[in-house]
């Protein structure tokens, strides 16, 4: 999973540190968070802490179809409609 965080910082000329300070962690435990497998709770307070919705922080590069489900607890990603529509009529089988 690509983030976008950096550059979303870097276009509201924030740094890092100023992101992380406003989380209240450190920079180590934000890069490690972006590069690692954030929780959508954390997703979710980087994109408050930038001003932005969830779906900004990914990367778009693509198509022009995402679609994040949090399902039991985790997150999932789709860039297509068919793999959505796999992942539903999966889910409604088992």
């Amino acid at each position: 999973m690509e983030l976008r965080v950096k550059e979303i910082c870097k276009q509201k000329g924030m740094l890092m540190e100023d992101l992380a300070t406003k989380l209240g962690v450190t920079r180590i435990t934000l890069t490690r968070n972006i590069n690692g497998n954030p929780t959508l709770s954390t997703l979710e307070k980087i994109a408050v802490a930038l001003g932005v919705e969830v779906i900004e922080l990914f990367s778009h590069n693509r198509g022009d179809f995402t679609a994040l489900i949090d399902h039991g607890g985790k997150l999932y990603r789709f860039d297509s409609i068919d793999e959505l529509k796999d992942f539903i009529w999966g889910q409604i089988i088992e």
